[in-house]
C-alpha cells in the first residue's frame, strides 16, 4: 500500500522512474522536446544534431524545468530533419544509469521570408537567410532575474575600443553609438515585466532600439524561446534602424503601443508576436491601449507577417504625413483574430496587404488616405463589416459622414478576397458598382493594372501599380485565399510557437460584433502566471519572494510533514556577519549583492535580524581561510534554502540554517535558489585548536586572514606561529 501511494506521489508530481519523453516538435528555425521529471535527476543535458550527423550540446540557458516536466528548445538552425538527444544528470552533474534517451526525429521548416523587408536584402537581424546566426553573433539570454544583470561588452569608440555594459536596456542603448554593428540575439526566456527591466530608453512606449541616424545598421533579433516567452507592462520603440528583428514573444498591457516602428527605420521584420492588450489610456479610443503595430516618420520596407492580434483595438498605424517616398509595407499571414480597425490605416505608404485572416472584425479592415497606394489580395474576410474603405467614399460616407477618417482618398486595388459569413451590415463597393464612389478597384486578375481614369473623390489620387511593376516588386507565391484559415491558425501560423501558452475562446456570436473591452480576457490576461520554474541547473525562475521572503521551488519536497528541527547554532565571534541596511557587519567577506529590510527575519542567539542579503544571481559571498572551519549560513525563518559554496549546491530537510565544513583556503557562495540570508559565521573545528602556551604570552595576536589584532576577543588567532583560541 505505501510503495503504491509513494508511486502514485511521484506521478502527481510528473517525477518518473526513467527518463520518460512527453512531445517532440519542429517549427521555423527551431524544435522542442519535453519531457517527465525523472527521479534522482538534478538537471539534464540536451542535445541536437541533424539526421545521421554528430550530435551538439545545446547551451544550458535553453533547457527549463516548468515543475513537472523539463523542456529544451534548439533555436537557429537550418530547415531539415532533426533528432533531440536527452541525459539525465545527478547533483554531482554526472549521468544518471539508463538515462540517455533519444527523440524521435523531427522536421525543422523555413521562416516565410516574403514582403519587402527582404526585397534586395540579406540577413535581418542576427540571423542568415538561412536560418543560422551570423558569423560572430553575440547570444544573450535574458530573464525576469537576469535583465538587470545581463552583460554584454560593445564597442563605443571609433578605434575599436569595448566597454561592458550591464542591464538590457543599456546595452541595446550602446548599440546607438554606431561602432559596434556585431549581431546581437537577446533571447527572451519567460516573461519580464516592466519592474524586471534595467531602465527605459522611451518613456512612452519602454524598451528602445535606437540607431545612431537614419537607418543605421543594428542587426539585432529580439525572439523568444520556446511558447512562453513574453514582455509585460511595457512595450518597443524602433527608431533610426536598419536590420532589426522581433519574433516569437507575446506583449501584454504594454504601456502606449506594443510595438511603434518609428521614425527612419528600413529592413525590419516583425513576424510570430502575440499582441495582447496595452494599458488603458486617457483618450475614449484608447480603452485597449493605443496602437498595436504602428510604422510611421519615413520608415520603409517593412515586413509584418504571422503575427495574430488578440482583440486589439486600432491594429496598424501605417504612415503619418512626413513620408518621403513609397516607403513599401508588407502585412501578410497575420490573424486580426475579432481586433476592431486599422488593418492597417493607411497614409501616404505603398502597401501590400496579402493572406491575413480577417477573423470577426467589428469595424473595418483596410483603410486607405492621404494618397496612398494599397494592393489587397487572397485575404480571407469572415465576418469583416466592411473589408476596405477609401475615406470620404463609397462605405466610408454611407451614414452621411466619414466612417474612419476625414482626410483625402488613397487607392486600393483588391483581386482574389473571400468574403464569408457576412452580417446584415456588411458592404463593399468596387469599382463595378460605382465608378466614381468605390471602396476598391475589384481587379479580375493578379496583374491587372488600375487605370488612371480611376481616382479618388477626395484628393484625386490614381493607384501607381506598384505590384506589377519588377523594379519595385519582390517575387512571392501567395496562398489561395481559401486555405489561409488553416494556413494562419495552424500549427505553422500567427502568433508564437505552439500558439503559446496563454489560451483563450472567442464567442464568435458575441464578440464579431463587440469592439469594447472583452473584460473576462483582460483579467487573464493580467492574471497570467508564468509556469516555468528555473533553467536547469541554474536560477530559480519561480514566482518570487513568498509571504517569508523566500522562494522554495522545487528543491526540498520531501514528501512527509516532519516537524522541522533548528541546529544549534554556534556563539558569535569574530567571523560573524550579519547586514544593516545595504552594508555587511564584517569585512572580513567580500560581498556583492542587494539587501533587503523586507523579507522576513531570523533570530540568532538572543537577536532578531531583519535586514538580510538577498541570494539572486549576481550575489557573491568570498572569503579566505587559513584552517579548517565550520560555515553556518541562516536564512529567512519558515524556509527551507539551497545554497552554493564552491559550486557544489547544498541543502536542508527542515530547517532554515545551512551548515558545512570547509578547509582552509578561498572560498565562494552563490545562488543555488532565490532565499534571504540573514546571519554568517565561521567557527573553528576543534581539532585544529591549542592551548595558549606560557611562553606565547608576551606574542601578538593575528587573526585567520594575517591581520594584527591588538584586543582579541574569543575566537580563534594565530599566536607565535601556532593557532590559538580565546574564550
Amino acid at each position: 500500500m505505501l510503495i503504491a501511494a509513494w508511486l502514485l506521489m511521484q506521478c502527481w508530481l510528473g517525477i518518473s522512474a526513467a527518463l520518460t519523453l512527453k512531445e517532440t516538435g519542429g517549427w521555423f528555425e527551431s524544435g522542442y522536446v519535453t519531457w517527465e521529471l525523472m527521479e534522482g535527476a538534478s538537471s539534464y543535458r540536451v542535445y541536437y544534431r541533424i539526421q545521421d550527423g554528430e550530435y551538439k550540446q545545446l547551451d544550458g540557458s535553453l533547457v527549463r524545468n516548468y515543475g513537472t516536466y523539463g523542456r529544451a528548445d534548439v533555436i537557429g538552425i537550418k530547415p531539415g530533419t532533426y533528432q533531440f538527444k536527452i541525459v539525465a544528470l545527478d547533483e554531482q552533474e554526472n549521468p544518471l544509469a539508463e538515462s540517455e534517451t533519444e527523440s524521435p526525429l523531427f522536421t525543422v521548416c523555413p521562416h516565410d521570408r516574403g514582403g519587402f523587408a527582404h526585397f534586395r536584402y540579406q540577413g535581418i537581424g542576427a540571423y542568415n537567410d538561412d536560418g543560422t546566426l551570423k558569423s560572430g553573433a553575440k547570444v544573450l539570454y535574458v530573464t525576469a532575474a537576469t535583465a538587470k544583470t545581463v552583460t554584454c561588452d560593445v564597442v563605443t569608440k571609433s578605434n575599436g575600443t569595448a566597454q561592458t555594459f550591464t542591464g538590457l536596456q543599456n546595452i541595446i542603448g550602446a548599440y546607438q553609438k554606431g561602432y559596434d554593428k556585431t549581431p546581437l540575439a537577446i533571447r527572451i526566456i519567460g516573461t519580464i515585466e516592466a519592474e524586471d527591466m534595467d531602465k527605459f530608453g522611451s518613456s512612452a512606449q519602454g524598451l528602445q532600439i535606437k540607431g545612431k541616424n537614419a537607418e543605421a545598421e543594428m542587426n539585432i533579433t529580439i525572439e523568444g524561446v520556446g511558447n512562453d516567452a513574453a514582455i509585460r507592462g511595457f512595450g518597443i520603440l524602433v527608431r533610426n534602424s536598419k536590420s532589426v528583428e522581433l519574433r516569437n514573444f507575446a506583449i501584454m498591457l504594454c504601456m502606449d503601443d506594443c510595438i511603434s516602428v518609428d521614425s527612419d527605420n528600413s529592413h525590419c521584420w516583425i513576424h510570430n508576436i502575440d499582441f495582447f492588450y496595452g494599458q488603458t489610456g486617457g483618450d475614449a479610443d484608447q480603452a485597449k491601449g493605443d496602437g498595436s503595430l504602428d510604422c510611421k516618420g519615413d520608415s520603409k520596407y517593412m515586413t509584418f507577417s504571422y503575427n495574430r492580434f488578440w482583440d486589439c483595438g486600432k491594429m496598424a498605424l501605417c504612415g503619418m504625413t512626413s513620408e518621403s517616398g513609397e516607403n513599401f509595407i508588407t502585412y501578410h499571414h497575420n490573424w486580426f483574430d475579432h481586433s476592431d480597425s486599422r488593418h492597417p490605416r493607411v497614409r501616404t505608404m505603398t502597401v501590400h496587404v496579402y493572406n491575413n485572416y480577417f477573423d470577426g472584425v467589428s469595424k473595418y479592415g483596410v483603410g486607405a488616405t492621404m494618397g496612398s497606394n494599397v494592393f489587397v489580395e487572397s485575404n480571407y474576410f469572415r465576418n469583416t463589416d466592411k473589408p476596405m474603405l477609401i475615406s470620404l467614399q463609397g462605405s466610408d460616407i454611407a451614414g452621411g459622414k466619414g466612417t474612419f477618417s476625414g482626410e483625402n482618398g488613397g487607392m486600393i486595388k483588391a483581386y482574389g478576397n473571400v468574403y464569408a459569413e457576412k452580417s446584415a451590415n456588411f458592404k463593399l463597393v468596387t469599382h463595378k458598382e460605382s465608378a466614381t464612389g468605390f471602396d476598391c478597384y475589384e481587379a479580375d486578375s493578379r496583374n491587372e493594372q488600375v487605370p488612371s481614369t480611376y481616382v479618388t473623390l477626395a484628393g484625386k489620387t490614381t493607384y501607381n501599380n506598384f505590384d506589377t511593376d519588377e523594379t519595385k516588386m519582390y517575387a512571392y507565391t501567395p496562398h489561395d485565399a481559401n486555405l489561409v484559415p488553416e494556413v494562419v491558425t495552424g500549427e505553422y501560423g500567427a502568433g508564437r510557437m505552439q500558439h503559446g501558452d496563454f489560451t483563450w475562446t472567442f464567442n464568435n456570436a458575441v464578440d464579431d460584433d463587440d469592439y469594447e473591452v472583452n473584460t473576462a480576457m483582460k483579467t487573464a490576461i493580467t492574471a497570467y502566471t508564468p509556469t516555468l520554474v528555473s533553467i536547469f541547473g541554474g536560477e530559480d525562475l519561480g514566482s518570487g519572494d513568498d509571504e517569508n521572503g523566500d522562494n522554495t521551488g522545487n528543491d526540498n519536497e520531501t514528501g512527509d510533514n516532519d516537524t522541522p528541527t533548528t541546529p544549534e547554532l554556534p556563539a558569535d565571534g569574530n567571523y560573524v556577519c550579519h547586514f544593516t541596511g545595504q552594508n555587511p557587519s564584517n569585512s572580513f567577506y567580500t560581498i556583492s549583492g542587494n539587501c533587503s529590510g523586507s523579507k522576513g527575519k531570523a533570530t540568532v542567539n538572543g537577536v532578531t535580524y531583519t535586514d538580510c542579503l538577498k541570494i539572486e544571481s549576481s550575489t557573491s559571498i568570498r572569503f579566505t581561510i587559513t584552517t579548517k572551519m565550520t560555515l553556518t549560513l541562516v536564512f529567512a525563518e519558515g524556509s527551507v534554502p539551497n545554497i552554493k559554496v564552491d559550486g557544489e549546491k547544498l541543502t536542508v530537510q527542515n530547517s532554515h540554517i545551512i551548515t558545512c565544513q570547509l578547509e582552509a583556503g578561498t572560498h565562494e557562495i552563490k545562488k543555488a535558489g532565490s532565499y534571504n540570508l540573514f546571519y554568517i559565521n565561521l567557527t573553528p573545528d576543534a581539532s585544529q585548536i591549542v592551548p595558549i602556551q606560557s611562553t606565547q604570552q608576551n606574542a601578538p595576536y593575528y587573526d585567520l586572514s594575517g591581520r594584527r589584532v591588538e584586543n582579541p576577543s574569543r575566537g580563534i588567532y594565530i599566536r607565535a606561529g601556532k593557532k590559538v583560541v580565546v574564550d
